[in-house]
């Protein structure tokens, strides 16, 4: 066993919306957030516990001005079509909470090394005349059936937005093919702690199933998440083909000292075992505003199955 893996307890120091991604052969790519929100950063190494101390790279940095030049969130590393790409959501200097998702692409086949293009604003399909006109973040990117879909949260409403989770096929990585498809609205009330929020989609298969995480609430105690679940034969780009849980499926554990885990994605060990990736604080009670408390930290699970093959996640072993 990798003695770097450690489950269920601070793994890498004040980093959020840890994204993992196993590459073709066999290599571990690492990015999240980090505390300044004022670049993307990219670890890699052969195993996933050498995820823990490998050296730390900047692949870009903020803008001055304009777009992308504020709250550089979420990042996630893809492969697709032969090519890196990297996709987050930044804001404005001047408007800082105008987030947009954004696409930078590799120019070549080494990630830590060659250069990284900036591709601009993530596109919508032509006739979509809804998608990223308003406040957008936490895009995720996953393959079915030989067709990769976009999922993304987007605040819609007046006054107090509502952040709602949207699915769309691709035509390209930088353009969606079709319109949004609303997946879930916040409905329920641990959803609704602080703001109405479903956002941090991560996508897992098993068994003929497709399960969609997603967090929930503000970023602090009460950060929860909740799932979605579909067959892979299903149209995915109709909301009935979807199952939403009634109840949140990780929460805080007071007993542990587990505070707000969400934000996840998933992975496999090197045995081919399911692992998930996720952030939580330690402290129960933040000083000043969470967004900007910098202790969130990376946290590993374990992700069992149950006897109907549903993933179970829990933060006591």
């Amino acid at each position: 066993m990798d003695e770097k893996l450690k489950w269920n307890q601070p793994w890498i120091l004040q980093r959020a919306d840890p994204y993992v991604y196993r590459h073709t052969d066999g290599t571990y790519y690492f990015t999240a957030s980090v505390p300044d929100y004022d670049r993307i950063v990219l670890r890699h190494a052969d195993t996933l516990g050498g995820l823990y101390d490998a050296e730390e790279t900047a692949i870009w940095h903020k803008h001055r001005f304009g777009p992308m030049s504020r709250h550089i969130w979420a990042p996630e590393i893809h492969y697709l079509d032969g090519k890196w790409y990297v996709y987050f959501a930044g804001g404005e200097a001047d408007s800082p909470w105008k987030i947009r998702p954004y696409v930078l692409e590799c120019m070549g086949q080494d990630p830590m090394k060659d250069k990284w293009m900036e591709k601009g604003k993530m596109k919508a399909a032509p006739e979509d005349k809804f998608s990223f006109r308003a406040f957008s973040l936490d895009a995720t990117v996953f393959e079915n059936h030989g067709k990769h879909y976009y999922i993304w949260a987007e605040k819609v409403g007046v006054g107090k937005q509502i952040s709602n989770l949207y699915i769309a096929e691709m035509e390209s990585p930088c353009q969606l093919k079709t319109v949004q498809v609303l997946l879930t609205t916040p409905d329920y009330d641990w959803e609704r702690v602080g703001f109405w929020v479903n956002e941090g989609p991560a996508v897992i298969k098993h068994d003929g199933k497709i399960y969609v995480t997603y967090s929930a609430s503000e970023t602090g105690a009460a950060y929860c998440m909740g799932m979605l679940t579909a067959d892979e034969d299903a149209d995915l780009l109709d909301p009935r083909s979807w199952k939403k849980e009634r109840h949140p499926v990780l929460a805080s554990n007071v007993e542990h000292g587990i505070y707000g885990p969400g934000h996840n994605s998933f992975t496999t060990d090197s045995e081919g075992n399911p692992v998930m990736v996720y952030h939580a604080r330690t402290e129960s009670e933040i000083t000043g505003n969470p967004l900007y408390n910098p202790n969130r930290h990376v946290f590993l699970m374990r992700v069992k199955w149950d006897a109907e093959g549903r993933p179970v996640f829990e933060t006591g072993e």
